[in-house]
Parts: C-alpha cells; sequence; structure tokens
C-alpha cells in the first residue's frame, strides 16, 4: 500500500503545497496530492492551484491569522517559482 509520503514523493508538489489545496477543498491530503498532481498536469492547472492558494491566504486574513497568510505567501511564492509555466504576476 502506498502512504502518502510515497505519493507526495511521485508528484511535484511540496508537503506545504497539498496542505494548502485540502485546506481549501476540504479533503484529506491524501486525495489533495492527488487532485493537485492532476492540476499540475491540466491546462489551467497552474493558475487553479496559484487561486486555491490566493484564497487560502485572504481566508486566513479575514481570519486575523497573519502567521499562516505569511506562511502561505511563501508557499505560493515557492510554487510559482519551481512551476515553468508559471504567470510570473505574483500578487503583492
Amino acid at each position: 500500500m502506498l502512504t502518502y509520503e510515497d505519493c507526495l514523493g511521485l508528484s511535484t508538489l511540496t508537503d506545504e503545497e497539498v496542505s494548502a489545496i485540502a485546506e481549501h477543498e476540504h479533503i484529506p491530503r491524501m486525495i489533495a496530492v492527488e487532485l493537485g498532481d492532476y492540476l499540475i498536469q491540466a491546462p489551467d492547472g497552474v493558475p487553479a492551484i496559484r487561486r486555491i492558494v490566493l484564497d487560502d491566504i485572504a481566508n486566513s486574513e479575514t481570519r486575523g491569522d497573519g502567521d499562516r497568510a505569511l506562511k502561505l505567501r511563501l508557499v505560493l511564492w515557492h510554487f510559482l517559482d519551481t512551476h515553468p509555466d508559471n504567470p510570473k504576476n505574483r500578487p503583492k
């Protein structure tokens, strides 16, 4: 049986990126790694994941969780830097 770590190792996402997808979609991380891997390969997948993380940042800020928002900003920057088809128009 494959573990979460096995599946994560087969994807191009980091644990933090998968966690952001899981948080946004309200799904377990094991399913989020599958969803994220699917999205990465879809034509509009990188912008979709970018939007997911941006939504998570906005939700964190609304809750007053500045630490989580900052961590998610770092996750977003890393994601955009490591995926060659990124939109390069980074949020502020």
